[in-house]
């Protein structure tokens, strides 16, 4: 796998995750529980919508937390 999953959330990462921060997450994320980096064409549409699902996942989780009492929600 290419690199670790980096914390979203402020204090950790300055300012608000973007869209391509949460995809680029997901995407390892699937990579590392298939164990596939690319999957072969008859795997992709599940590993794509995998990582659709998990990015729509940190994205809601990222819109709810609450950090040291200020919320982290992302706008949008």
């Amino acid at each position: 796998m290419c690199r670790s999953i980096k914390t979203l959330r402020p204090p950790v990462l300055p300012g608000e995750a973007t869209d391509e921060d949460i995809h680029a997450a997901a995407l390892q994320y699937v990579r590392k529980v298939s164990g596939f980096r690319a999957p072969a064409a008859h795997n992709r549409e599940a590993f794509d919508k995998a990582v659709r699902a998990v990015a729509r996942a940190t994205a809601e989780l990222l819109g709810e937390l609450e950090v040291r009492g200020q919320s982290v929600r992302r706008g949008g």
